[in-house]
């Protein structure tokens, strides 16, 4: 099911340097790229620290109580960089890193935020979204997803990907938490890189270790802002997170009167 990383990660061991063609290929296929040992271990400790570091106190999320609860989604959002913690700014200082992003978004591609995302144990983690409304498909943002710690069964808040779902349209409305034929599930260890478009349905499973934490670097093609994500899809509901309000309820067809 995988062989394509494989391969892409023996090129890169092999050759010095990555396939950037196949991977565009692959990425735009499936709407995912998962690359493991893409980050050096000395890189993911130090910027763990720093996660750690500032999730040490209470620290409260910056979403409210109605979007939790609607959404099924329990992450605190922290942006490093925003904060100038220079450890993050090295991520992007890697060539390799800002080749493979332009080699799939194309010239002058635009480098949005990071954000890194923790979840406390027995927080539910989050529901099926896409990041942004997948009516226009020129306007989407790449998630550049970063491991600094192994995501075991232990710990859970595994990643669910459907693949080739960017090529559709608006995830189905419903309930929040479901299975779709076809997702896969994935347990990414430090160093892993996961490139995921945000139109591909995905979501993250229930955390049941002390913690769990992933650092997104968001990028997008030339002139599409950070405003993109602005909007989330969820199955229930649209959500607008700059005026904190749903936008619109979503029904099933089927139990419309």
């Amino acid at each position: 099911m995988h062989y394509f990383l494989v391969f892409l990660i023996d090129q890169r061991n092999r050759r010095g340097h990555m396939d950037l063609q196949l991977a565009q290929q692959r990425f735009w296929e499936e709407g995912y790229l998962v690359l493991e040992n893409f980050f050096e271990s000395e890189l993911m400790d130090e910027l763990h620290e720093h996660i750690l570091d500032h999730f040490n106190g209470a620290v409260e999320s910056v979403l409210n109580d109605e979007f939790k609860e609607r959404s099924q989604s329990e992450i605190v959002p922290w942006f490093p960089q925003r904060e100038f913690i220079e450890a993050f700014d090295k991520i992007d200082a890697i060539q390799e890193f800002t080749d493979l992003t332009g080699a799939i978004l194309g010239q002058d591609w635009n480098n949005l935020y990071s954000m890194v995302m923790f979840s406390a144990r027995g927080t539910c983690g989050q529901a099926w979204h896409q990041d942004c409304p997948p009516e226009d498909k020129s306007r989407f943002n790449l998630n550049r997803l970063i491991y600094t710690a192994d995501i075991t069964p232990e710990i859970g808040g595994q990643i669910m990907v459907v693949p080739r779902t960017h090529k559709g349209g608006a995830l189905p409305a419903g309930e929040p938490d479901v299975d779709f034929e076809g997702q896969l599930e994935f347990f990414p260890r430090k160093g892993t890189l996961i490139l995921l478009h945000g139109h591909t349905w995905h979501r993250v499973m229930p955390v049941a270790g002390a913690y769990r934490v992933s650092t997104n670097y968001r990028a997008a093609p030339a002139n599409i802002p950070a405003e993109v994500t602005d909007v989330c899809v969820y199955r229930n509901m649209r959500y607008q997170f700059s005026i904190n309000q749903v936008i619109e309820e979503r029904i099933p067809a089927a139990t419309k009167s």
